[in-house]
């Protein structure tokens, strides 16, 4: 039922938490797992002198934050593909998962940006509103 996984992965502790859930998942299930990494372009610096190095940088991390996490998974046996993409992280999960006809999102909440999303965190917030599929949040 649940063929194709999404993680998304925030490269916080709390989504490290998330990954012994989403494995033991995808072996139940025998899914196979997109491990996506969404980075905001911080466009306030574009004309700072450093900004492409900068922004090298940071796709280079989002890339390592990726790779670690597909390593891990190929090595407990599990099929897994990574994702890398900049932009509004809720946005790109969600275009994401209608892209590659997700069955299930894998995500971690790490808590409240402001009063209105107190409950959840800003991204899962908008992620389990406008999701068309189940969403697994890992607390």
């Amino acid at each position: 039922m649940l063929k194709r996984i999404l993680f998304a992965h925030d490269a916080t502790p709390v989504a490290e938490k998330a990954i012994p859930y989403l494995e033991h998942l995808a072996r139940l299930e025998e899914a196979e797992v997109f491990v996506l990494h969404v980075y905001e372009k911080p466009e306030r610096y574009l004309a700072t002198q450093g900004y492409e190095n900068f922004m090298e940088r940071l796709e280079s991390l989002a890339q390592e934050v990726v790779d670690d996490t597909c390593d891990h998974l190929q090595k407990a046996g599990i099929s897994v593909r990574g994702l890398i993409r900049s932009g509004d992280p809720a946005r790109a999960i969600l275009e994401t998962v209608r892209e590659e006809k997700i069955s299930l999102i894998v995500l971690a909440s790490r808590g409240p940006s402001s009063v209105k999303d107190l409950l959840l965190g800003e991204v899962s917030t908008e992620v389990v509103r406008y999701a068309h599929c189940p969403v697994f949040l890992v607390p």
